[in-house]
């Protein structure tokens, strides 16, 4: 059978689409718990020449997984709707043209808060608009790609993501030191539409999925909202879904926990300003990015499953060690550059493993599914750190052994996964192996 060529420029294209979310997110982490802590007496550390609204560790981490509680409920419900709208603009198109200026006004905004009511506001906005898209876009890895094409395929589309997160990081810190908190929120909101306007343009949604079924094949007897297609996961006796699903959750816990501390630690902990802060936090992302590619074609090699367990027990580790060696700011880029380098081993293969467990016919609902768990820890996550933060003594360093203590129940559910399309793939590869013998 004649091997199928790679659709580079295709996924490139579609990258855009991951870009354009991702740009906004690493902008909103790194400065919206600043701007809710500044000036709490309970630090070590403040910021000279920056207002905020003095909040405690714990009400600031659990307002910054408000997005994640909108998303337990919305991506989910969107996936799934968004797998049944067809009209002129396409299936997942018309769901960025509704989220899209929602997210863009809310954003700006945030900086110009002037007390803690507005800025609780102007965030759930932004939480809301970008909830509406986040789902739909990120379904096209199972629209437009074969099952054999999605890790290679989502290395990519992470690749494109963690470019992004890397401009956020390097060029937030300095357009926020040249022209103050309002420039990275006005930059991130422009870059983002550029991005998003290049898919909405070029990126062509076939009505049919590629090489799979039809848009009346999908509406008959699909299964409809989160909570059957939950009860589909837990009744299907091969428990595999449903042990990657807890295993995303538990490691998106803790990983959640840590991402969201990471500026606070950086600042208030080991006293870095904050615009130098924002540029050593992109080196976990330039990390991330430089082993996207290579980590799908890994999974490749050694299977979706073998890739993730190599990633997550290697993290668990550096989590444990950052506890006791992270003291300066060198020992902090070290790890920083570690955590990305085997995040990208997790991250890029997980949602396509998911696929692999799942229904081709219900790829927005899987989606969906994947970000119901993984938004749920998003939740939890930040939440019971801050708390855990505020009990030792306002001191960040903690979330470091939470993140492994989540890393390693992660590690432990992927065991029991099987890895169904690498399993098929070495059979194949026997198959043909052996017909080649004989026919010699």
């Amino acid at each position: 059978m004649e091997k199928k060529k790679f659709p580079w420029g295709r996924t490139f294209l579609v990258g855009f689409g991951f870009f354009g979310i991702s740009i906004l997110w690493p902008i909103f982490n790194q400065w919206v718990p600043l701007i809710l802590q500044a000036g709490n007496p309970g630090f070590k550390t403040n910021i000279p020449n920056f207002v905020g609204f003095g909040i405690g560790p714990a009400l600031a981490m659990f307002i910054m997984t408000w997005d994640n509680i909108i998303n337990i409920f919305v991506q989910p419900w969107v996936g799934n709707r968004s797998d049944h709208t067809w009209n002129r603009f396409g299936r997942r198109k018309p769901w960025i043209l509704l989220g899209l200026p929602i997210a863009l006004v809310g954003f700006i905004s945030i900086p110009l808060a002037q007390s803690v009511l507005a800025v609780a506001v102007f965030i759930m906005v932004t939480n809301v608009g970008m909830a509406l898209f986040r789902s739909p876009v990120v379904s096209w890895l199972g629209d437009l790609f074969l099952p054999e094409q999605r890790s290679k395929a989502n290395g990519v589309i992470n690749l494109m993501g963690g470019a992004a997160g890397v401009l956020s990081y390097v060029l937030g810190g300095l357009i926020f030191n040249a022209f103050g908190r309002m420039g990275p929120f006005v930059a991130g909101a422009v870059a983002m539409t550029v991005a998003l306007a290049a898919v909405l343009i070029w990126v062509k949604e076939p009505k049919e999925r590629l090489g799979k079924h039809t848009e009346d094949e999908d509406s008959s007897g699909a299964v409809k909202g989160l909570v059957p297609n939950l009860k589909a996961v837990f009744s299907n006796q091969d428990k595999s879904a449903l042990f990657i699903l807890l295993a995303i959750f538990c490691w998106f816990t803790g990983f959640n926990a840590i991402e969201t501390g990471l500026s606070s630690f950086a600042v208030f902990d080991l006293g870095i300003a904050p615009g130098k802060a924002s540029i050593v936090a992109s080196i976990a992302n330039l990390s991330f990015l430089a082993f996207c590619i290579p980590s799908g074609i890994l999974a490749g090699r050694l299977g979706r499953k073998r890739t993730i367990l190599y990633g997550v027990f290697a993290l668990t580790l550096i989590f444990l060690i950052s506890f006791f060696l992270v003291k300066g700011l060198i020992s902090f880029i070290i790890i920083l550059v570690l955590v990305g380098f085997f995040w990208s081993w997790v991250n890029v293969n997980s949602l396509p493993l998911v696929y692999d467990h799942g229904d081709e016919k219900r790829i927005g609902a899987y989606t969906g599914l994947y970000y119901f768990f993984s938004q749920t820890a998003a939740v939890l996550g930040p939440t019971l750190g801050g708390l855990l933060v505020e009990r030792i003594h306002f001191n960040y360093k903690v979330l470091f052994i939470f993140g492994a203590v989540f890393l390693f129940l992660a590690f432990l559910s992927m065991l029991k996964v099987k890895d169904r399309a690498h399993e098929e793939k070495m059979k194949l590869d026997a198959g043909v192996g052996a017909s080649s013998s004989t026919s010699e």
